[in-house]
């Protein structure tokens, strides 16, 4: 009962029972599903991701979804400014706005908020007739497909469909993302009555706003109380102190931690840098850091002692659990969290293990079991030996990298470039002092502009 009010009052969420829920792999599982729902749809089709791209699958999305506005479906769509950027043209949201389509983005920039942009709308959903939802960590592009015909793999990553109470929830964070872009969602459109019973499976809905902090909460609140394993997937690992310590206490207390990150197919390389930066503390510690060795690992997911998971948008870095629109879904059920260990054991099949001595290598498969402390007898000695042999071989045939320091190009290219800025300031100092000038001016005005709006509302 404590553990179950602490999640509630840390994720903000209450959980909720009577639902159905499918994991769903990568995009050869999820986009059919999200077709087939939209398809299907009679009443309304409501549509959140961060990136939209103008390709063909793009294409494919949006002419499923104009042919439903054109049917007299309302369809609406919510993405973010940042994210589209270059990835989808005016025309492309154009053409869906002629068909019908009720189009919203989200945070665009603008002159009075000089950092506003830093928020963004990371999640990804679709709740179709108020009746089924899917939270996903997949946007809307050909990457995620791949191209078997040129030899490109797809990109790996995972959400889920729910059927069942819960969906109300996923509908709920929906229209608060589409008020925080205009007008809210007429009454008929918003979520009434939660649906009933569809299964016998409890979840959370954990829909984060900038500041409100309740995924990291419940990130923290997991590694605290895992007895057995947490393993961890995630795109853009950047772990906060706090968190770091955390995962570093529950691998010291005998908990199987793992952390799956992407490897040289990151798609921000730059990410990968500050991720593998952070990989020695963790290691010392005893948890055990897999890179994926293909084109690029997105998925944002955890699985604790075998009844606990999480799928959705949030990832373990600042500007998720702090600065973003994020929208999860915690599952308490063994047999979901059964399957997301069989997919994360296959995941780690196709990863290569960090390790800071060859001889600290253990079997991917390998799970720890708790310390017993105390004597046992030659039964339990013999038994020990053969899971040491079979570990032992497991690993001999796991790929897997020894850690190293910061790469010293990265070091170097760090060092030059704070190099050649004192340069500039000595030789040349205008070319600093004219752009923090600039930025002075912009942010001065900025405020001036408030207080005038501060003294206008006054009464």
């Amino acid at each position: 009962m404590l553990a179950d009010q602490a999640f509630s009052r840390a994720a903000g969420a209450p959980l909720v029972t009577g639902n159905a829920v499918r994991l769903l792999c990568d995009a050869r599982e999820n986009y059919p599903a999200w077709l087939e729902a939209i398809e299907r749809a009679t009443r309304h089709v409501h549509f959140e991701t961060y990136i939209l791209h103008e390709d063909a699958l793009g294409e494919r999305f949006a002419s499923a979804l104009a042919a439903k506005a054109r049917a007299g479906v309302a369809v609406r769509i919510v993405y973010d400014w940042l994210g589209g950027l270059h990835r989808t043209s005016r025309r492309f949201w154009g053409r869906l706005r002629e068909a019908g389509v009720e189009v919203r983005r989200y945070n665009a920039f603008r002159l009075d908020e000089p950092f506003g942009w830093l928020s963004r709308d990371h999640r990804k959903c679709v709740v179709v007739d108020g009746e089924i939802a899917f939270v996903t960590g997949l946007c809307v592009g050909q990457v995620w497909e791949g191209d078997p015909a040129r030899g490109i793999a797809a990109w790996r990553d995972t959400g889920v469909e729910v059927r069942g109470p819960a969906v109300a929830d996923v509908a709920r964070a929906f229209a608060d993302s589409w008020a925080a872009c205009g007008a809210p969602l007429p009454k008929d459109a918003q979520a009434g009555a939660a649906p009933g019973p569809a299964g016998d499976v409890a979840l959370r809905v954990v829909a984060d706003t900038p500041g409100a902090t309740g995924l990291f909460r419940v990130d923290q609140l997991v590694a605290a109380l895992a007895r057995r394993s947490l393993w961890l997937t995630d795109a853009y690992y950047a772990g906060m102190s706090a968190y770091v310590q955390a995962l570093r206490a529950a691998a010291q207390d005998g908990v199987d931690v793992r952390l799956l990150v992407p490897g040289r197919g990151s798609d921000i390389p730059v990410m990968q840098a500050i991720s593998r930066a952070g990989y020695r503390v963790l290691l010392e510690a005893g948890v055990r850091v897999f890179e994926w060795n293909g084109p690029m690992v997105h998925a944002k997911t955890a699985v604790a002692d075998g009844h606990w998971a999480r799928v959705g948008s949030t990832n373990l870095n600042l500007a998720s659990w702090i600065g973003n629109r994020e929208l999860d879904v915690i599952v308490e059920d063994d047999g979901f969290a059964r399957a997301m260990e069989e997919q994360y054991l296959k995941d780690l099949a196709g990863s290569t293990e960090v390790v800071l001595s060859r001889r600290r290598v253990r079997a991917a498969g390998d799970v720890k079991t708790p310390r017993i402390r105390g004597g046992g007898g030659s039964a339990s000695r013999a038994a020990a030996g053969a899971l040491r042999l079979g570990h032992a071989v497991g690993a001999a045939l796991s790929p897997r990298r020894l850690h190293k320091p910061a790469p010293r190009s990265v070091l170097v290219s760090a060092g030059l470039g704070l190099v050649a800025l004192a340069l500039i300031g000595v030789f040349w100092p205008q070319a600093l002092a004219w752009p923090l000038a600039a930025l002075g001016l912009w942010l001065g005005l900025v405020l001036l502009l408030r207080a005038a709006r501060a003294s206008a509302a006054r009464p």
